[in-house]
């Protein structure tokens, strides 16, 4: 299916898939939660507003980077019904997630870099970690990858950390390095 216009208000279930690349059946889905809504038409077709599109670009999005569907959909509830967000409500929806987002990309970032050296995990394999994990006292601390949970870097050395792992609002656990699969 092509694009739809560009001066189309509204699109069908079909045209909305063909632009955001995602398919039908996830569009269901995405409307069975209460992430998107449509109308029906009399023949009972369903008809998406346009900005439907932004919204499905931010759940696929926020997919990717591991926010839970709840949470994706508490934040949309907060945008208005019956007219198109502005850029004031996107950027007031993108401030809600802006610590969040960076306490993610810090931790993913200390998993790119630091994957290769000693991660605290207690596993002792690594060269370095006895150095950096001396007969594993860093298990006396929590369990897990104690320098990738708790902000401890290469050249920091020991003494220099937070005493408990960062915790987040997408979920009641300390934080994963990695998003949720």
């Amino acid at each position: 299916m092509t694009k739809p216009p560009f001066d189309a208000k509204e699109l069908t279930v079909g045209q909305l898939s063909a632009r955001s690349g995602v398919a039908v059946t996830a569009l269901h889905f995405y409307e069975a939660k209460g992430l998107i809504s449509s109308r029906r038409t009399t023949g009972n077709q369903r008809r998406y507003p346009r900005d439907t599109l932004r919204r499905v670009a931010l759940i696929r999005v926020a997919q990717r980077v591991g926010i839970p569907l709840r949470l994706v959909a508490e934040t949309l509830a907060a945008l208005p019904e019956g007219r198109t967000p502005t850029r004031d409500d996107w950027a007031r929806l993108s401030a809600s997630w802006r610590a969040e987002l960076d306490t993610r990309i810090d931790q993913l970032t200390r998993l790119r870099d630091d994957l290769s050296d000693c991660i605290g995990c207690g596993c002792l394999s690594i060269d370095t970690c006895a150095l950096r994990n001396p007969d594993d006292r860093l298990g006396d601390d929590g369990t897990g990858p104690r320098r990738l949970l708790t902000g401890r870097r290469r050249h920091t050395g020991m003494a220099q950390h937070r005493s408990t792992p960062p915790t987040s609002a997408w979920s009641s656990s300390p934080v994963d390095p990695l998003p949720e699969q």
